[in-house]
């Protein structure tokens, strides 16, 4: 009788845990799933608490942006979700409609950072989870400027998504760097190459729209850029698409033209010299392990008592930015598997270490410099948030670079 009453009771109290245990929903942009890129970063932040910490993750897909203040309210009526992760800048509008109706319920927005409505979020139950985007667009941008003058390039090319402040930090940051690796190698030579850059909006991260990202790419290496940097999504699958088309018209397999991936580490694609990491996956791990440790609101609290622009800030200091490297490699092939690419592991590892070897040593040793200088504070790289901020560096004489 005594073992009946004891397994009774273990069960009870299995089910119990089982009937307690915290649900997260990520509510993805019109980006979706499969993007091997932002919202796949997100999901993968999410999967990653939900396995540390027991929790139950679901993802509300968006098929266009008039599902997203529909879904963000009905996630937060549901009155299951501990947290809910609204994935992305597009989803601002929703969230500053629907939070403030229930000032119990925990959100947490990527790449919005803490202030006024309506292009910021503020609210006792809002975790702002945002990037210094201009640091690791520096480093991609001296790379690409860099492998443009030692293959006689004149432009390092680059395909951004919908204009917005998040963006403005990476076509910042990419100018810098281009005006910083010119500078080197004035420096080092007595001439400077004058490398340029090409860029366009497309006004777009539908992944219906890849082939805007195909055909800008294709103009922009007519027009002697070495390489595309991709700043919009899954229009990047478009980008790469282009770079792939080029190898095959001229029958070569390495060197440039090349792809530069986003957000995720994109270097187990075919011609990508590197990515600029933006670690969402962090980001939203940490906006989940604070609910986890009751923490959450008081974070919330104190960020906004200190005027800080989100609960999480990712920089080149904490890693939640970064040029890709090769630890990161061999864990993205991981993710990029689990995404369905279909990658051949050796051959990737093989090409990949080529690329970066076929650049001349002091290549390395300047982006050395460069990312030390970001570290350590001597190097501060501009930014902006605005359209007006934006226009400004654009039509500045160090910044115009042939592109205002």
């Amino acid at each position: 009788m005594k073992r009946v009453l004891v397994l009774c009771l273990v069960l009870a109290l299995g089910l119990s845990f089982a009937a307690t245990a915290k649900r997260v929903a990520v509510i993805l942009d019109v980006g979706g799933r499969g993007d091997q890129s932002f919202n796949d970063m997100a999901f993968a932040g999410a999967e990653r608490a939900a396995k540390e910490f027991g929790w139950e993750v679901v993802d509300i897909a968006s098929n266009s942006p008039s599902d997203y203040t529909p879904n963000v309210r009905n996630a937060a009526r549901d009155g299951s979700f501990d947290l809910i992760v609204c994935t992305g800048f597009l989803l601002t509008s929703a969230l500053n409609e629907v939070a403030p109706d229930f000032p119990d319920q925990a959100f947490a927005i990527v790449d919005v950072a803490a202030g006024p409505p309506p292009w910021n979020t503020q609210g006792a139950n809002i975790m702002n989870l945002v990037f210094n985007e201009n640091e690791m667009s520096a480093l991609v941008g001296a790379l690409g400027a860099f492998a443009a003058h030692q293959y006689g390039y004149t432009k390092m090319g680059s395909v951004f998504g919908i204009p917005g402040a998040v963006l403005y930090h990476f076509e910042a940051g990419l100018r810098y760097g281009i005006k910083w690796a010119n500078d080197k190698v004035e420096a080092l030579t007595g001439t400077n190459p004058g490398i340029d850059l090409a860029y366009k909006y497309v006004n777009s991260f539908d992944p219906g729209d890849v082939d805007l990202g195909e055909t800008e790419t294709a103009a922009q290496l007519a027009a002697g850029a070495v390489g595309v940097y991709n700043i919009a999504g899954p229009i990047g699958l478009g980008d790469h698409r282009a770079i792939e088309n080029a190898h095959t018209a001229a029958g070569t397999t390495l060197g440039p033209p090349y792809y530069f991936g986003v957000d995720a580490n994109n270097d187990y694609w075919t011609h990508t010299l590197a990515s600029g990491m933006k670690r969402v996956d962090i980001a939203v791990y940490t906006a989940i392990k604070a609910v986890e440790e009751g923490t959450f609101f008081d974070d919330v609290a104190a960020n906004a008592a200190a005027g800080l622009a989100g609960g999480y800030v990712g920089s080149l200091t904490n890693s939640g930015v970064q040029l890709s490297y090769a630890p990161e490699l061999l864990e993205f092939i991981e993710f990029g598997l689990a995404a369905g690419a279909e990658i051949d592991f050796y051959q990737t590892i093989a090409n990949w270490a080529t690329e970066r070897a076929n650049l001349e040593d002091w290549v390395w040793e300047a982006i050395a410099e460069l990312e030390a200088g970001i570290l350590d504070g001597s190097i501060e790289v501009i930014t902006a948030n605005t359209d007006s901020e934006m226009a400004a560096i654009r039509a500045s004489d160090d910044y115009q670079l042939g592109a205002p």
